[in-house]
């Protein structure tokens, strides 16, 4: 039994977790381990080493890590589009990204009302084909992640980018530091971490939800949840709406009314977490330094 990879707090965690499943490290190595991005196409995962300023590549037909791209642009999180293509934050170019089929590196959004943006942080994409990214100072605060530089924009915001004519706008300005982000599984909500603790004292850790009006704008961004243990950084929803979370001591799994189900146990600070594998119900998890994974008996929500 590998009870010990789990915290059950409400017995419906039951439901979402394999006991006799264990958390495998998969690779270690890494500064900051972050942006999980799963192909099901070629059955490998994309993730950022943001301070090595690399991108690694765990193909899981064999097991075998290998670089994907160096440098990097110190990316961060990462997602797919709805043909299949990669789409980045670059702390180091402060922009939005896509990897073109052909392997060429577009520019999705690297400014706002001529200034150019932050640092880029995380990433989805909207069934409509719209691009809504967090956009904190992490990447420009010091030269860890990035380029130490001032803010042009003076502010952290989320943008939303329009997926036919590339209008890039304030979807919401309410948050400290807006982290990780993900909608439900109808798209009605967008779900956004604020780890605005790191520069704001007694900042609460919080997801925030935000109901998504005519697809395009933001309304609310009340408290969904406040983290336990740490921050509450990336994170990924499942087909029945559970958000799997990062946080200090592994990932918390909340239900959709915000009862926090229980925890997979991870031996270091988690940053972010993605569902993989050909059924959606491998659970890759980045934490500090290492690559890990768990099977699950649930699936992610599908992206493409």
């Amino acid at each position: 039994m590998a009870q010990a990879d789990y915290e059950v707090l409400d017995e419906r965690f039951g439901a979402c977790i394999n006991t006799n499943a264990t958390v495998e490290k998969l690779y270690t190595g890494c500064r900051w381990a972050e942006g999980p991005a799963y192909f099901p196409a070629g059955r490998y995962l994309v993730w950022s080493d943001i301070p090595n300023d690399r991108m690694l590549r765990f193909d899981e037909t064999d097991d075998m890590v290998s670089v994907f791209r160096f440098p990097a642009g110190y990316t961060n999180g990462h997602t797919i589009d709805r043909q299949g293509r990669l789409v980045s934050c670059e702390h180091g170019g402060r922009r939005v990204s896509r990897t073109e089929f052909d392997g060429s590196v577009t520019t999705v959004a690297d400014s706002f009302e001529g200034k150019r943006l932050n640092s880029p942080n995380d990433v989805v994409v909207k069934s409509d084909g719209s691009i809504w990214f967090t956009d904190p100072t992490y990447g420009i605060d010091s030269d860890l992640e990035g380029f130490r530089a001032e803010s042009e924009i003076g502010a952290c915001h989320v943008y939303r980018v329009d997926g036919e004519t590339g209008e890039v706008t304030i979807a919401t300005d309410a948050l400290v530091r807006p982290n990780g982000l993900a909608f439900s599984p109808d798209e009605q909500f967008l779900y956004v971490s604020d780890t605005g603790a790191s520069h704001v004292k007694g900042h609460p850790a919080q997801i925030r939800v935000f109901e998504v009006v005519d697809g395009t704008t933001l309304r609310g961004g009340g408290e969904f949840a406040t983290c336990t243990n740490g921050f509450f950084d990336g994170f990924r929803l499942d087909t029945a709406g559970r958000i799997w979370t990062s946080a200090g001591d592994g990932v918390h799994v909340y239900d959709p009314d915000g009862t926090l189900l229980g925890k997979v146990l991870v031996p270091e600070v988690v940053a972010n977490v993605e569902f993989g594998g050909l059924k959606r119900n491998r659970l890759f998890i980045c934490g500090t330094t290492s690559l890990y994974s768990v099977m699950v008996p649930v699936n992610g929500v599908k992206k493409v």
